[in-house]
């Protein structure tokens, strides 16, 4: 398995995706391709003592990079040389099986679609993040791709999250839900109630298992295995819980150092605490997958150290492995549902 590396973009480039690209060619087995400036590239090799590429890992130059400040609409056009464009080319060309980037969301969106394409039949590709909860783990899709969606974007990322959780979570039959401020189907704006009714229609004819309505805590307290939202909305959700889950791990540690007596328990439990917070660590999970597009591309988290490029990497190898691409493929005549008054 050959995976393709953009080594220039995200806030720790092009150390930590060296660094993790050489950790996952030996502790993976898989074959890397760095994309980026090799000048650079050669370096900083040189500057930890490297003198030779590690077995498994090609150098591809790339000299321009896509930053935050690039127009995502014209990155392909503009950017024609970057590490992103150029590896997502690779990518579309059969040069390799999965493509990771830290880089600009808005421009590897845009890029992935121009590029590498859609799977014909779906309307927007969206980010599936996988959440840990109370019982397990969710995807929440959408997670930012699509601020303003369409009730057919949303059934479609309902089918998408579903097959995804069978795939790459082990369920039978993931329970999906529709994020919305309460669980009545009356609930919501005409965005979520004509979606609520196309994700039901999906669950009667069996392509999905729809539990209906669901609020933010109910989810992350283990209520579905697929959580579907616009991006707006996922993308406050994620955020919101990554906050809060920042602040009780300071609370926490700041509980732990009050007196004596805690600091003796914090070092009792100091394993225990650090296996908890593992848990909810990014970069365990790396990176998350861009449903919808044609071939496994996975965003990885701007400030993505070296642990988190590994951990985007192994996102990028089970997304291959899985076939979740060519799953979605295969069942899009079931994602286009007429709705009941056409």
């Amino acid at each position: 398995m050959k995976i393709i590396i953009d080594a220039m973009g995200g806030d720790n480039a092009p150390r930590a995706f060296l660094e993790g690209g050489f950790r996952a060619a030996d502790e993976l087995g898989v074959e890397v391709v760095l994309v980026g400036r090799v000048e650079e590239l050669l370096r900083l090799m040189k500057e930890q003592g490297i003198e030779t590429l590690p077995k498994g890992v090609e150098l591809m130059d790339a000299e321009q990079v896509v930053d935050m400040h690039d127009d995502p609409a014209t990155v392909v056009r503009t950017k024609k040389e970057s590490s992103m464009v150029k590896g997502l080319k690779l990518l579309a060309d059969g040069g390799g099986d999965a493509f990771v980037s830290a880089g600009s969301t808005g421009g590897l969106l845009s890029a992935a679609t121009l590029v590498v394409k859609r799977v014909r039949g779906i309307r927007r590709a969206a980010f599936g993040p996988t959440i840990p909860t109370k019982t397990g783990s969710l995807i929440l899709i959408d997670s930012g791709a699509n601020v303003e969606c369409t009730p057919e974007f949303l059934l479609q990322f309902g089918c998408m999250g579903s097959f995804c959780a069978k795939l790459t979570l082990g369920l039978d039959r993931p329970r999906v839900a529709l994020l919305n401020n309460g669980a009545e189907d009356s609930k919501g704006d005409a965005l979520h109630k004509e979606s609520y009714q196309l994700l039901k229609q999906a669950g009667e004819k069996g392509v999905i298992n729809f539990v209906g309505n669901i609020e933010a805590r109910e989810a992350m307290l283990g209520g579905c295995d697929v959580l579907v939202a616009d991006g707006f909305s996922g993308n406050v959700f994620l955020k919101g819980v990554e906050g809060t889950a920042m602040f009780m791990a300071s609370m926490v540690k700041q509980m732990f150092y009050q007196n004596r007596k805690t600091k003796l328990a914090g070092q009792l439990l100091k394993k225990e605490f650090k296996e908890v917070m593992g848990t909810l660590d990014y970069r365990r999970v790396g990176g998350t997958m861009l449903l919808g597009i044609s071939k496994p591309v996975i965003k990885a988290h701007g400030s993505a150290d070296t642990e988190a490029v590994v951990g985007a990497i192994k996102q990028a190898i089970l997304a291959v492995n899985a076939g979740i691409c060519q799953a979605i493929d295969d069942h899009i005549d079931q994602m286009i549902l007429p709705r009941e008054d056409s």
